[in-house]
């Protein structure tokens, strides 16, 4: 009988700090779903949101961009400010600044203001996803590490999927402010989340800007990044600017453009399951393939514009291809860079929100100064560079493999 209630009083502790870490985890997944709608969901708005805005959809889709240039400044320092600080003071105040973020968007009355809104996004969105994995890692045991991450790459998938097609539809109904301010409570809701389900973590070593950026003087480190930027500078030059090809091109109805991205959308899953699935066995040939391969859709989208199905059909497929890629480079940065984990991570993070940026700023341009033809095939060029820049995939390995 001791030693039952020995046990009991034991487990007992143990049993609600996994409830709470756990639901810690929730937490973070909420707010990685709340950034990724917050982040995207203009893709599905950007027409209305430069009409009331008095601006040009390629001008728009820049202002849109803007985020991923304070995401490439954060991401890049938030580990040594974060260094200084409780780790659940610093994903709060992240969240804060989503959440203020967000009350901007719905209030802009002019594009500086817009700019300025989707400023403070980006710095929730470099920071939080930097800090995130290294977060996990904290508050789970190392053999409930995979499914934690699969809970909160989850959020991703799930908000990638319905992000872009609810927002056009709602955007639709009650307008594209409307739309933010639907988001504006569930921000509230996950900061209030945050508070009592995030432990005081106390501050880990700083890892100075020096060392993140020291990684660049490794080949395999150098080769990725290139590949990185130009995989996501493509995809994202084509992604910002699908509503304006939908409207214009493929003369799709509101109705038509929510349905097919959320086509796109939902075939991120499947494209999320296979990547996981090949990985293990041929990584380095996926990081070549898939911008190749996506690519190709690209240009098959653009050439069957005339044809809804065939545009629908391609989309589908444009959606699988382009969600496998963050999932193979995730999983070439724990083998890439596996002795500098978090300085690898947050190298990677900055590439991808710069490329981001660079590639919508360029789509826009072309997009204003040509036509939205010009756009998709500087996508589909970016994405035919990232192969040759993959290659193989040697030169991507590190030197002890």
């Amino acid at each position: 009988m001791q030693t039952t209630s020995t046990f009991v009083l034991r487990a007992t502790p143990a049993a609600g700090l996994a409830l709470g870490a756990w639901s810690a985890v929730g937490s973070m997944t909420l707010c990685v779903a709340l950034l990724i709608a917050a982040e995207f969901m203009p893709v599905s708005l950007l027409t209305p949101m430069a009409q009331d805005l008095n601006a040009t959809s390629g001008m728009t889709g820049q202002a849109i961009s803007i985020s991923g240039l304070f995401a490439v400044l954060t991401s890049l320092l938030i580990a040594p400010i974060a260094g200084r600080f409780d780790r659940r003071v610093v994903l709060m105040t992240l969240t804060g600044c989503m959440l203020a973020s967000l009350v901007l968007i719905a209030l802009a009355p002019n594009f500086t203001v817009l700019m300025a809104a989707r400023a403070l996004l980006g710095v929730t969105v470099g920071g939080f996803w930097a800090l995130s994995t290294a977060t996990v890692m904290r508050l789970v045991p190392r053999a409930s590490l995979p499914k934690a991450m699969g809970v909160l790459y989850m959020g991703n998938a799930v908000a990638t999927a319905v992000a872009a097609p609810v927002g056009s539809y709602l955007g639709g109904v009650m307008g594209w402010r409307g739309v933010f301010w639907i988001l504006v409570p569930l921000a509230a809701l996950n900061l209030a989340w945050q508070w009592t389900s995030l432990p005081a973590m106390r501050p880990p070593a700083t890892i100075p800007l020096r060392r993140v950026l020291g990684l660049l003087g490794r080949r395999n480190v150098a080769f990725a990044m290139l590949g990185v930027m130009l995989s996501f500078g493509g995809a994202f030059a084509t992604f910002t600017y699908l509503r304006p090809f939908l409207e214009t091109s493929a003369q799709a109805t509101l109705p038509q453009i929510s349905l097919l991205l959320l086509g796109l959308g939902a075939a991120g899953f499947a494209g999320t399951s296979a990547a996981t699935a090949l990985l293990r066995r041929h990584l380095y040939a996926l990081l070549g393939a898939l911008p190749l391969a996506l690519a190709a859709v690209t240009l098959a989208m653009l050439a069957g514009a005339g044809d809804l199905r065939a545009v629908g059909l391609a989309m589908v497929a444009w959606g699988a291809i382009n969600a496998a890629i963050p999932v193979c480079w995730s999983n070439w940065l724990a083998k890439g860079v596996a002795d500098e984990p978090e300085a690898g991570g947050g190298l990677l993070v900055a590439a991808i929100q710069l490329a981001i940026m660079l590639g919508a700023a360029l789509g826009g341009w072309l997009l204003d100064h040509f036509s939205i033809t010009a756009t998709f095939l500087g996508g589909a060029a970016l994405l035919a560079l990232a192969a040759l820049a993959v290659g193989r995939g040697t030169r991507l390995q590190p030197r002890a493999a």
